[in-house]
């Protein structure tokens, strides 16, 4: 292979990498359909979930997060709301089978060396146009253990009257996590 052809293919590896994102998913689609990709999770995290607001971290952050977005400068290190925030990954996001919740399915990756407990605050955006407004669902109390996965919830009563594709995405609202 030429290395024309070696440089062009670098930078369409570069390009993907930046529309996609590198740190993982921070947005998921609610449109009914399922976007689920495989993936195996560590044994040794304990999942559950609370919706009660508040958090007790360290890390305690907020804002909001989701579409790609950039900035031209560098950040080295990271704001604390990055170190919980790209610990999560969204698997799915979508209505439940009653019809009654928006669900987001979430994977928590700890990758720390010390064991975490996380709270997460996820948004349900509606799409442009609609006259549906964002919900939130709350986990609080997550633990994970060092090294380890856990799977968890994010439940938020629909109080639609459709099949839930008013709403377009959910994104990680807030993210915080603290040493056990």
């Amino acid at each position: 292979m030429k290395f024309r052809h070696v440089r062009a293919i670098a930078v369409f590896g570069i390009a993907i990498v930046a529309l996609t994102g590198a740190r993982g998913s921070h947005g998921a689609s609610c449109g009914g359909s399922s976007h689920s990709s495989s993936s195996s999770s560590s044994s040794g995290g304990s999942g559950g979930g609370s919706s009660t607001s508040g958090s007790s971290g360290s890390d305690s952050t907020s804002g909001t997060s989701g579409t790609s977005s950039s900035s031209g400068g560098t950040t080295t290190g990271g704001t604390s709301r990055d170190k919980a925030e790209r610990d999560i990954k969204i698997d799915s996001c979508k209505l439940d089978s009653s019809g009654k919740n928006l669900v987001a399915r979430l994977t928590v990756t700890n990758s720390g060396s010390l064991d975490q407990t996380y709270s997460i605050t996820m948004k349900f955006n509606p799409a442009a146009g609609s006259s549906a407004v964002a919900a939130q669902a709350r986990v609080t109390g997550l633990k994970v253990k060092a090294g380890a996965s856990a799977q968890t919830e994010a439940t938020a009563p629909y109080t639609g009257k459709g099949d839930g594709s008013e709403y377009k995405e959910c994104v990680v609202s807030t993210a915080s996590k603290s040493s056990l």
